[in-house]
């Protein structure tokens, strides 16, 4: 059943009520009772503190939630002159239709600046509110991304694929591409809720990224906003990253195939102007499962080696046996290999007929191996020294987009047996 709308009837009549706001700020949220307090707390003082005479909308998106998230959020009382709403939202289960509640919300309400947050930040603070939404109000930038100050075992995602792709192949350094925390002026909000990617995978998962995109393709005004350390409900890459991977991974090669015609013969990577000063405090640790990282990169050559020989290049299969071999201690997918698998994978993507999730599931393993390798390469460095390391590596993939085109335009060939066994796997 596809829906017009995010918003039920009882979120639709209360914006009706309020019939406009200058601000909006939206929180899409699922069982984040522990934490959803906290975020609209910040959330309210920072509109208080910076921005008391504009009239604010909190919206609370909430998918379902089985606990009491909608109950903490409802009994919070919010500073004079601001509004709240709580709801469930409409449509297809994801934080894309949470956040499509959100920006249809605001487009209702015809607000200047529109503000999301995630629901599960422990480090969110005040001052969030004006980082994110000055650049807006006051410089006139249509899209506001976050950058935080990161353990350097968290963010391995962006760091080792989002991170680098942005750059190398939409020509935009943009540090936190699927950060969650964004601003958004009026003129983007109104273009968002226009598309036509509401009731597909977008609004499942890979939101994100495709805002970023889009903002970067159509040619809006863009910025960064230095927030300080992110602490949020962070997760060991060995436990629960692997569904993640397949859904950011899917989303960005499907958004480089619609707009293949805007960065295929672009080169470089542009700077985007950075709001704030970086925090150099070192984040709080997060565990990683090493040996756990090894093994499921080895038995992914186990179970789908066959089918990789046939996807890379002769030295990248190599590299990736070799890999096999090392301990755990010494293991290492080097950052060559690393970029030349993931461009290899993106043109095997591109020319893919049928099942393409079925294609990235099988190299799910090797994205544990890079993350198992960049952990030990940074074991006896701060977060700010693997910062550089993460930059080395997006630099490699600037230099080395001519074999992205390569692989794009002339994929190895895969055979109807290789594709059948691919299937059955």
């Amino acid at each position: 059943m596809k829906f017009s709308s995010a918003l039920r009837p009882y979120v639709i009549k209360r914006v009706e009520e309020l019939e406009r706001a200058d601000l909006v700020v939206g929180i899409p949220c699922f069982n984040n009772e522990k934490t959803i307090a906290h975020v609209v707390q910040m959330v309210s003082h920072g509109l208080k503190e910076y921005y008391p005479q504009l009239r604010a909308v909190i919206i609370i998106s909430d998918g379902g939630s089985t606990d009491d998230t909608r109950d903490v959020a409802k009994e919070f009382q919010l500073k004079p002159w601001q509004e709240k709403i709580v709801g469930i939202y409409r449509g297809i289960p994801g934080k894309g239709t949470a956040l499509r509640m959100v920006l249809q919300s605001a487009h209702m309400l015809n607000a200047r600046a529109c503000m999301v947050v995630d629901a599960d930040l422990r480090s969110i603070s005040n001052r969030w509110i004006q980082a994110l939404l000055d650049p807006v109000l006051s410089h006139d930038f249509d899209f506001v991304a976050p950058i935080y100050t990161r353990y350097k075992y968290d963010g391995t995602i962006t760091n080792n694929i989002v991170y680098n792709l942005c750059q190398a192949v939409f020509g935009k350094k943009i540090r936190q591409p699927i950060g969650g925390d964004f601003a958004f002026s009026n003129r983007l909000v109104q273009f968002y809720v226009q598309q036509d990617v509401w009731e597909t995978d977008v609004a499942r998962f890979g939101i994100d990224i495709w805002l970023t995109i889009q903002a970067i393709m159509y040619e809006f005004r863009i910025c960064q906003s230095h927030l300080g350390r992110k602490i949020h409900d962070a997760k060991d890459p060995s436990e629960h990253l692997g569904p993640m991977f397949r859904q950011v991974v899917s989303t960005l090669f499907a958004l480089m195939e619609q707009t293949e015609r805007s960065w295929h013969n672009k080169t470089g990577a542009e700077q985007i102007p950075v709001f704030g000063e970086m925090s150099t405090d070192e984040p709080d640790p997060i565990p990683v499962n090493l040996a756990k990282l090894v093994h499921s990169f080895k038995m992914g050559l186990d179970h789908f080696g066959s089918l990789w020989e046939q996807i890379f290049c002769e030295d990248c299969f190599a590299a990736i046996k070799t890999a096999a071999r090392m301990d755990v201690s010494k293991f290492r997918l080097p950052q060559d290999t690393w970029v030349r698998v993931l461009y290899e994978l993106a043109g095997t993507y591109h020319n893919w007929p049928s099942n393409r999730r079925r294609l990235i599931d099988l190299m799910t393993p090797l994205y544990y191996g890079r993350v198992a390798s960049f952990v030990n390469e940074t074991k006896d460095m701060t977060s700010l020294e693997a910062e550089r390391l993460v930059e080395e590596q997006a630099a490699f993939f600037v230099d080395a987009k001519d074999y992205l085109i390569q692989a794009w335009d002339n994929p190895r060939t895969c055979s109807r047996d290789f594709l059948a066994e691919a299937e059955e796997l």
